[in-house]
């Protein structure tokens, strides 16, 4: 017996728990700040003199400057990691699709670390004058697009366009292990600063999380997620199959090419501002569909919404369990998914083999 919600339970209920995690985000950390000190020293940080409060200043700062943009940045990382995972499970009609398992995580990854590589220090003098480092908030987002974007296009080639199982989690296995031996060769021609920073960029964290990369992953997801939602009725029509879908009107070859296109920039744009976290995307659709149901026109804006809680409750516990040092997110999330995907994989054991 399948357990529905409706959207007047469902979308409250997200909302609540979204407003809630904030809070909680907020508040805890190496400096506890209680729930009323948060609200008054945000309004000393935006509009300093507007009160008369006792908030120290530290506590604003701290407000301002670190928690709120790494708040947003969970927000909108976790939602587009959501988005995307539903956009490929619907593109693949398979509930095991997921960036970082089929490689798509993994192919953004190599475009942002030879970036990363060639764009820091002695490298990007070497290699051409320091023009990658001029250029580098522009080259990270853009090569770890591309990046994604090849994956996806050869992930979904060699898995039969979507229909074999077997092939697309075997692509995914070879990609990823393509992507790792890549990466460690940039890490040898990496000088120390590139070195460390690859290291902890590819564990996944919001720790460097300022008020430019919010703007741009902010920007990145606002554009890919209108007209991906505008797109959710020809993305029912092919969880019918293709033939289907096109029976009923739709262009079933541009509706893909977007679709890549679509997650291979939001892909690009959370890889590079957050590293690579995994399983949010597999994770969060699944467990909407199971809450909602398979119509894209709720699954979308709901995966946004629970896809950035998640990673917000993941990163405040990431901060929080081994205080005062911090665990990257990325292993918080994967210690998460992986039981989940080993489920999925048990319950589709007779169906893959």
């Amino acid at each position: 017996m399948e357990f529905r919600l409706s959207d007047k339970s469902l979308l409250p209920a997200l909302i609540a728990l979204l407003l809630v995690g904030s809070c909680v985000s907020l508040g805890v950390g190496a400096i506890a700040i209680g729930w009323r000190e948060v609200l008054v020293g945000l309004m000393d940080w935006s509009w300093p003199g507007l009160l008369d409060s006792d908030v120290p200043q530290q506590h604003a700062l701290v407000l301002g400057e670190i928690r709120l943009p790494r708040l947003l940045l969970g927000l909108i990382v976790g939602g587009t990691l959501g988005l995307c995972g539903a956009v490929m499970q619907g593109l693949f009609r398979n509930p095991l699709a997921d960036p970082g398992i089929i490689g798509v995580s993994a192919g953004a990854g190599v475009g942002a670390a030879f970036v990363l590589v060639f764009a820091s220090g002695t490298a990007a003098a070497t290699l051409a004058g320091g023009l990658f480092q001029q250029v580098h908030w522009l080259l990270l987002p853009a090569a770890a697009s591309l990046g994604g974007a090849f994956t996806t296009w050869l992930v979904y080639r060699l898995g039969d366009r979507g229909k074999s199982v077997v092939m697309m989690l075997l692509a995914g296995v070879a990609i990823n292990a393509l992507a790792g031996a890549a990466i460690g060769l940039l890490n040898y021609v990496a000088d120390d600063r590139a070195l460390r920073d690859i290291t902890l960029w590819q564990m996944g964290s919001l720790g460097g999380a300022t008020w430019s990369a919010v703007a741009m992953a902010a920007a990145v997801l606002l554009v890919v997620a209108i007209p991906l939602w505008r797109r959710a009725a020809a993305l029912n029509a092919l969880l019918l199959g293709e033939s289907e879908a096109r029976h009923l009107g739709v262009d079933v070859v541009r509706l893909k090419r977007l679709m890549i296109l679509f997650t291979a920039l939001a892909m690009g744009a959370a890889v590079s501002v957050a590293g690579m976290i995994g399983f949010i995307g597999l994770v969060v659709p699944h467990t909407i569909r199971l809450l909602r149901g398979p119509d894209h026109r709720f699954l979308l804006p709901y995966s946004v919404l629970a896809g950035g809680l998640l990673l917000v409750v993941a990163d405040t516990a990431a901060r929080t369990l081994v205080s005062p040092a911090e665990m990257p997110v990325g292993i918080l999330t994967a210690l998460m998914g992986a039981p989940f995907f080993i489920y999925l994989l048990w319950q589709q054991r007779r169906q893959i083999f």
